[in-house]
């Protein structure tokens, strides 16, 4: 995606914001991906089993 950053303020460093950005989205991936694996530990091991 590109941004158009002729009409931006002169000091923010767009190419940095994005790469933050883009860094944010992949750990909010990895958190999501360990939190629903957590859960399924959770219902495996501490969930007692029907009789």
């Amino acid at each position: 995606m590109q941004i158009d950053t002729s009409k931006g303020h002169p000091d923010m460093d767009y190419a940095e914001h994005t790469a933050t950005y883009k860094g944010f989205l992949k750990l909010t991936q990895y958190a999501i991906v360990v939190l629903v694996l957590l859960m399924l530990a959770m219902f495996m091991f501490l969930v007692p089993a029907p009789h």
